[in-house]
């Protein structure tokens, strides 16, 4: 039957279809086909999800070769979260992305983005299938240079500089992850993860089991822009094109926080990665200075989508305070903030597409009154911006308000405290993009811009986004119920 074959299907179609891109040398042609396949990728994850609900694993041996002598492709509550998330957001920005990605690119490489977009799609969804530890690094590879194209694809000269640097750091961290998968495979002699973690157990204290843990959390942190090995992350959201910043900073960073969860708790396992290592320590040391570099520097900054990524560093520095509480509640407000932010962001980058489509700027200090010219994609801005700063009744909120509760049922006063500041530093800059916005006299070169609105799908998936900001802050029983169950089923 088909739906047998659902986990390999969901990595084989974008894989297959990314060449035909190319050969159709279309963009309108691409961006038809490039949703097609989003969107049944996406009905697939909801599948998967569906069929693992109820505590049913799913393994698929690829070829017939049974693991560990063969590549298994598993699927379990946290994969089939990720994927929902990735498809998600895959879906709905590609959609959006017909006039917004005309507009930054040249009309013959349209295709080229396309391809290397599902080309990303591919790599993504395998880190977050594959069973297999060095199947983990090949689709690591995939994802990074297809990002490290469509980063370049820009008109932007500055995009260049921008891809190149992402290469060389993405290089070094996935020299970092290849170097801990062959340690481990030295000592071990097998690459399945699960199959890894039985073995681990005799070898785990060793000096190579150790110097592994080590090498591949160096090199999953610089792929997840975690402070302070972020750098690559300010450049890339800021001088790609916008759709590209958006599906970015929806799924790439996610996939490696992904990536870090399932290596402690299902590979190197919790008691020996926090409890003997104190991996922990070092996690939440990061992490705090994550929330508050992040957050400081994005008060500095005049163009919007810098300001973002400097945001984006912030939020990532939740995700790792969560794991870092090393608990059970912890883990789950992570989990949970992984979703909430890909939600968030996702939203609040469509809202700066509509205004570089129509003003083909994304300098705060250019867009004064601009609230008066684009209301709905101002208030959209707003809301999303309330969101990420935690307003109750938003998708920020929940996370960050269980993030507080792992931490006072931890027993870590400070980090509240860290906490609470960083969403009051987010507010001032969140407010510098609102007092622009609606409180400034509008600029002349707004007023005498004729130019049309922003396209309607471009709309369409903003409010999307926006409404789903709404719905995971008043539902709270899908998002954060799915969070604490996969966070159960990891911790126990």
């Amino acid at each position: 039957m088909l739906s047998n074959h659902l986990p390999i299907l969901q990595v084989v179609i974008p894989l297959i279809f990314a060449p035909v891109c190319v050969i159709l040398r279309n963009g309108t042609l691409s961006w038809v086909l490039a949703s097609l396949v989003s969107c049944i990728t996406f009905i697939i994850a909801c599948l998967l999800l569906t069929s693992v609900s109820g505590g049913n694993n799913i393994t698929y041996a690829l070829g017939g070769w049974v693991a560990p002598a063969g590549i298994e492709y598993h699927v379990d509550l946290l994969t089939a979260y990720m994927l929902l998330i990735i498809n998600a957001v895959a879906a709905v920005v590609v959609i959006a992305a017909r006039e917004s990605m005309a507009s930054e690119i040249a009309s013959d490489r349209l295709y080229l983005f396309y391809a290397a977009f599902l080309l990303n799609l591919t790599g993504l969804l395998g880190v977050v299938m594959t069973g297999d530890a060095f199947n983990l690094f090949v689709f690591i590879e995939i994802a990074s240079l297809s990002s490290y194209a469509m980063i370049s694809i820009s008109r932007d000269r500055r995009c260049l500089y921008a891809a190149f640097k992402y290469l060389i750091l993405g290089t070094i961290g996935a020299s970092f992850i290849l170097i801990s998968v062959g340690l481990l495979y030295a000592v071990t002699g097998t690459l399945n993860i699960f199959d890894l973690s039985d073995r681990l157990g005799n070898v785990e204290n060793t000096n190579t089991v150790i110097t592994a843990l080590i090498f591949f959390t160096i090199g999953i942190a610089i792929k997840a822009a975690i402070f302070p090995l972020h750098l690559w992350l300010p450049d890339a959201y800021t001088y790609s094109p916008v759709i590209v910043s958006t599906f970015l900073a929806g799924t790439t960073t996610k996939v490696f926080i992904y990536a870090l969860i399932r290596f402690i708790y299902s590979l190197f396992g919790y008691e020996f990665s926090f409890n003997q290592l104190v991996l922990n320590d070092l996690l939440m040391i990061l992490a705090c200075g994550a929330v508050l570099y992040g957050s400081i520097q994005a008060i500095r900054q005049d163009s919007i989508k810098r300001l973002l990524a400097y945001s984006s560093i912030a939020q990532i520095g939740y995700m790792v305070l969560g794991i870092s509480i090393a608990t059970e509640l912890g883990l789950a407000a992570s989990l949970a903030h992984v979703f909430n932010h890909a939600v968030i962001k996702v939203a609040l980058f469509l809202s700066v597409a509509c205004i570089i489509y129509r003003y083909n700027t994304e300098m705060i200090s250019q867009l004064h009154g601009i609230s008066k010219f684009m209301p709905y994609t101002s208030a959209c801005f707003l809301f999303g911006g309330l969101s990420l700063i935690g307003i109750p009744l938003t998708a920020g909120f929940t996370s960050k308000w269980l993030l507080i509760q792992a931490s006072f049922s931890a027993g870590y006063w400070s980090l509240v405290i860290i906490i609470v500041f960083s969403s009051i530093l987010s507010i001032l800059y969140v407010w510098k993009v609102v007092e622009a916005a609606y409180f400034k006299t509008p600029a002349v070169e707004l007023s005498n811009n004729n130019t049309q609105n922003a396209p309607r799908l471009l709309y369409i998936a903003l409010f999307i986004f926006v409404l789903a900001n709404l719905y995971f802050g008043t539902e709270t029983s899908v998002n954060i119920g799915f969070a604490k169950d996969i966070a159960y089923g990891l911790v126990n």
